[in-house]
């Protein structure tokens, strides 16, 4: 599945494999890809953030505020590597380069997947920082000079 990803990509999910353990988490969520995308800082993805005004300590102190909270509420042991969001994130990012008809999967659609998978961190994160999904398609689109693509506009209908 990966072999669709941009080299961005896969760096991007290797470094939230490490933000995870520098955490001493024993799973990777998708806070970790948001935090990765920033500290990254490379691609549509960071550049998104940016424009939105996302910053890696905002997140960051986020992140700690919620991943605190889960632990508190439920502690689990023999977590997967990857969080069922994770791995839908992963499936939603492959639609989202497929409707903008893109070969490869760059960290923007990781921000349009992590925004469609409504319950996970980084969602919750991102939806307090008033980053909005068709808000987001729309400068994809822009950053890649065209236009939203008519099957993104139907899934962003969809997913309001």
């Amino acid at each position: 599945m990966y072999q669709h990803f941009s080299e961005t990509s896969k760096a991007v999910l290797k470094l939230a494999g490490i933000k995870a353990r520098q955490q001493e988490l024993e799973y990777i969520g998708t806070e970790h890809i948001l935090l990765a995308i920033l500290d990254h800082g490379i691609g549509h993805g960071a550049q998104m953030l940016a424009r939105f005004g996302v910053t890696f300590s905002v997140v960051e102190k986020m992140v700690h505020e919620f991943t605190r909270k889960s632990m508190e509420e439920s502690w689990v042991l023999g977590r997967l590597p990857g969080t069922p969001h994770f791995k839908q994130v992963i499936s939603l990012a492959l639609e989202e380069a497929e409707a903008f008809n893109d070969r490869k999967v760059g960290t923007e659609y990781l921000l349009l997947a992590i925004l469609r998978e409504k319950g996970c961190v980084a969602e919750q994160i991102l939806k307090r920082l008033a980053v909005k999904l068709e808000d987001a398609r729309d400068i994809v689109a822009q950053l890649q000079g065209r236009a939203v693509p008519y099957q993104a506009k139907d899934k962003k209908k969809k997913n309001k």
